[in-house]
């Protein structure tokens, strides 16, 4: 059985790391968008001023839902490889195209978006998005899995290598992969 003086040292330790994990976590920015009500329609709106600018304060944002099946094109920001990336690991990518919702930007292009590796099988590689941050806000996004050798193609390009087997072992970094939402995302948009 521990001492009291153990036990006082034990508790002061775990104090000091339940204080330090509570003053990490009230420093993550934003918050993440609130669901959808029953009706599909954002169920109020978010006003986000994650710098703490009295003059970004006054600049109000609503909740924009990006329907399922909204296409995101995503340039991924670093190599990906089979051999050794494991499922969950997460990366970086970056908007290439703009997303629009009934004609308005909601993603320009440019935004980070954040992704992981989904499956690893036999020297194949499937990835997924699963976040982005507008204005502060973390969204979740639900996409479906793309590999290697789906990449966006050159149009002016023909390519009549049928035959060859696509590797999809790697990743490339600057690869272009189309994504498609499977499920509606609700995103922050400027009022």
């Amino acid at each position: 059985m521990f001492d009291s003086q153990q036990y006082l040292k034990l508790s002061l330790i775990a104090t000091v790391l339940g204080c330090l994990a509570l003053a990490a976590c009230s420093n993550q920015p934003g918050t993440v968008a609130s669901r959808q009500s029953a009706g599909g329609v954002a169920s109020r709106a978010a006003t986000v001023n994650p710098a703490g600018n009295s003059a970004d304060a006054t600049a109000a944002l609503h909740l924009v839902s990006v329907p399922k099946g909204t296409e995101i094109t995503a340039t991924v920001g670093q190599t990906l490889a089979s051999d050794k990336n494991h499922w969950g690991d997460s990366f970086a990518a970056s908007i290439a195209r703009p997303v629009k919702v009934d004609g308005k930007t909601v993603l320009p292009r440019g935004t980070e978006v954040t992704g992981r590796v989904l499956e690893v099988k036999n020297h194949e590689l499937k990835v997924v998005l699963t976040s982005v941050v507008v204005d502060g806000v973390y969204c979740d996004l639900t996409t479906n899995a793309r590999r290697p050798s789906d990449k966006d193609k050159p149009k002016h390009k023909k390519n009549n290598h049928r035959s060859q087997k696509k590797d999809n072992s790697t990743l490339s970094a600057r690869t272009r992969l189309t994504f498609k939402l499977s499920k509606t995302a609700t995103i922050p948009a400027k009022a």
